[in-house]
Parts: C-alpha cells; structure tokens; sequence
C-alpha cells in the first residue's frame, strides 16, 4: 500500500480547472507488526510430565542458567543416582584392592620363576658332570617353563584388568553423564541475561516437548518486526526511515530505520519480515505490542505534483484546452502524482471524463 502526504490550495470547491504545484511528496511502503525485546523467545523442553515447580514470577530478572521452572522427574531422578553409583564402583581408586590382588600374584609368579630357573639350572649342571638322573632334569625344567608361563599370564591379566577398569571407569561416568543430561531436560533454564516477560503455564500442568512454557528477552533492547506485502518488498532497503505509530500511544508518531530484511516470503501471508530499530521511541515499551508503519521510500521536497486522478492510465493529462498531452512520472503515492516531464507549473488541468 502506497501513502502520502502533500497539500493543496484552491480558491474553489470545483476540482476543475488545476494548475500543478511544487510541494514536497513522500512514497511510503506500509507495514504492520510487532514490538519484541532482542532475543525474545519462548522457552520449551525435551521432557514430558507436570510441572514440579515455578522458581520465577513474570518480570523477574535472570541471568544465563537461573532456573526458570521444573518437571516432575521421580524415575529420571533414580536412574542418575543408580548411575552415580555405577560410576563410584567402577571408579579406578574403588578398584585398587583388585589392582594390588594382581601386583601380589605377579610377585609371587616372578620369585617362583626366579627359584625354579636356579633350580633347573643346578640340575642342568650337575647333569653335565654326570650327576643326577634324567627324569629329574626335565622335571626342573617343565617346573621352570610352568612358573615362566604363570609369570607371562599373571602380567597379561593385570594389562587386562587395567583396562577392564579404565574402560567401566569411563562408560559408567559416560552413563553418568548421560543420566544427568537427561535429568538437566527437566529443569529449563534462561539462556539470556534478560527478563522474564511471560510464564505461559502453571504448577501442576502437564506439558509436552512441544508446549510453549516462558517468553523471555533482553530488557530495554526493543525492536520492531514487520510485515510488508511482497509486491511492495523491492522498493524496501536497508537504512530505510520508517513512521510508526501504536495502539499504546495514539496520536503520537515515532520513527524507526530498517535494520534487517529477510531473503524469503511466507507462502501463508505473501509477506516479508523487515526488522527495524528505533530512532525516536516511546518512553516504556513492552513486547508484542502492535504497531503500524510507514517505510518512506522516496522523499522529494520540490516536486512537480498534481492529484493522481488527473492523470489517465498513468500516462497523459488533459489540459483545460481539452489537448491530451504524454507525461512522465516520478514518485507516486495513493493521492498525488510527481511530474518529470510533459507539463510546467502553468499547465491548467482537468479531471478525466469531465
């Protein structure tokens, strides 16, 4: 939609004959939207259940992690305490007493492969001068390679148990970890140093992952989202000056400049989201408020401007002679016209079709 302003003087009621005047004209692209707090958002969970408790009133200051309410979470609750327990029996220090059973094994596996190498290595001796039988060599040997394998076993178990230990360590604290993420669902939190505009429910309601449960954002960050009509979007840019004016503060105008224009249409509302911030803002601001604006898009303060109803097909004028002549067009809006070329201020004029 279109708007403009501009005024014009005649010493009769009768529209015809018109002379053009040069007055300022301004083309507008009208918006509507909303006042919302920057990084204003509605807070949800992951977890399903009632409502356990509310920890914040509506206008109350948080900060990033201040509790906001939580869920009933009995069972979750359980199941971290069963992992914290898990965690604690396979933690490395609980597991020290298995670790210093393997130590001890390992020593007295080495000092008997130390005692049965000596001894086989007498028997071989002796042997070798005759002394001795050889059923008795080669039991000293079998009783060597024994304690030597026992030795090599006991070692592979402690590297085994190490790891058996390391490994519960880990995936119990992973369990852990897991439960209390899971645990953490249940309780939302702010994730802005902000305000608390809205709790949207109540102690005791049952609530869903995709329940809306708080509106929270920045305090004193305010900005304007507004909706413009795809067929005005091309002449909308950035740095733009935008009139608005609200319900909240009637006969009053402000003036914001557009900050944001966002690169897709609604399919619903055939609209596109254009950010603004304020230059001149109300004194107190809330979010959601609505608003309408104008986003001026042209401005010409020495315009050659006659009533849009005067102009045929947005080509030609009539002259109070009757003549048809072309013009070319400036800026338009809903009620007046800027001609560029084609007539002077002398040009008298009248309606089309009178």
């Amino acid at each position: 939609m279109i708007l403009g302003t501009v005024f014009f003087s005649c010493g009769s009621s009768e529209p015809d004959p018109i002379t053009p005047k040069v007055q300022p004209i301004t083309e507008s692209v009208y918006a509507s939207g909303i006042i919302k707090a920057r990084d204003q958002y509605e807070a949800f969970t992951s977890a399903n259940g009632p409502i356990q408790e509310v920890y914040v009133e509506e206008g109350d200051t948080v900060t990033v992690g201040t509790p906001i309410l939580m869920i009933y979470n009995e069972a979750e609750k359980l199941r971290r305490e069963n992992a914290l327990l898990a965690r604690d029996f396979a933690d490395q220090q609980a597991n020290q007493t298995r670790l210093r059973d393997v130590e001890l094994a390992i020593e007295l596996a080495k000092s008997k492969l130390h005692n049965d190498s000596l001894i086989w290595v007498r028997t071989k001796n002796l042997w070798d001068k005759g002394i001795g039988t050889e059923v008795d060599l080669e039991q000293k040997e079998l009783s060597y390679k024994n304690s030597k394998t026992s030795y090599e076993s006991a070692l592979l178990h402690q590297s085994d148990l190490k790891r058996e230990i390391a490994y519960n360590s880990q995936s119990a604290g992973k369990s852990l970890a897991i439960s209390q993420v899971m645990e953490n669902d249940y309780l939302l939190r702010s994730t802005l140093d902000g305000v608390v505009f809205s709790i949207l429910k109540e102690k005791g309601e049952m609530v869903t992952p995709q329940t809306p449960l708080a509106v929270l954002g920045r305090t004193g960050d305010f900005f304007l989202e507004m909706q413009v009509d795809e067929y005005d979007i091309a002449k909308v840019q950035l740095g733009q000056k935008s009139l608005v004016t609200m319900d909240s503060f009637r006969d009053e105008v402000f003036e914001g400049k557009v900050t944001k224009i966002y690169p897709i249409m609604d399919s619903k509302s055939k609209t596109f989201t254009v950010e603004a911030e304020f230059t001149k803002a109300p004194p107190t601001l809330f979010p959601n408020l609505t608003l309408e604006a104008n986003i001026i898009t042209q401005a010409k303060e020495n315009a050659l401007i006659i009533p849009r109803n005067y102009v045929l097909k947005d080509q030609w004028v009539i002259t109070f002679e009757e003549d048809t002549l072309p013009v070319k067009l400036g800026i338009k809006t809903y009620e007046y016209a800027e001609i560029l070329e084609g007539i002077t201020a002398s040009t008298q004029l009248i309606m089309p079709g009178k």
